[in-house]
């Protein structure tokens, strides 16, 4: 339960703006330290006293987009956010090794916008619509 002192405190600390900002998207007021920035302008945030958050609610992201589902967080950061790993990409030494060139850059899941992967056929359908025929007149 978010006590109102609670939520008055972390105004403080975060400034208007900012709470402001955070009980519009993510419906709650946070403030701790960010960690890191992700390719897409996500900012990622940890509050380190234990006695302030609830237990697995440490850590957070703020989505650039207004606009946001989790699709757009990255492999490396979703496995942070959901304490898979223990630090951050920018400062885990197995996360920054094991960038090869050869692999694709990430891009969030497309499905249900105008960007979303749609096939089109190249056969000739098998039934198709009837066009009537008028004979011209003589």
């Amino acid at each position: 339960m978010v006590s109102l002192a609670r939520t008055i405190r972390h105004a403080r600390k975060v400034g208007l703006k900012e709470w402001f900002y955070q009980l519009g998207t993510i419906g709650d007021a946070k403030a701790g330290t960010m960690v890191g920035k992700d390719q897409f302008g996500n900012r990622y945030f940890q509050e380190y006293d234990a006695n302030e958050e609830l237990p697995g609610r440490q850590r957070w992201v703020l989505y650039e987009q207004y606009d946001f589902n989790a699709s757009q967080v990255p492999r490396e950061w979703a496995s942070w956010l959901n304490h898979i790993r223990m630090e951050p990409p920018t400062e885990d030494p197995v996360v920054k090794k094991s960038e090869q060139p050869w692999q694709v850059p990430y891009f969030e899941n497309l499905t249900g916008t105008r960007g979303k992967f749609t096939t089109y056929s190249t056969v000739k359908p098998k039934v198709e619509a009837w066009e009537p025929k008028i004979k011209p007149r003589s």
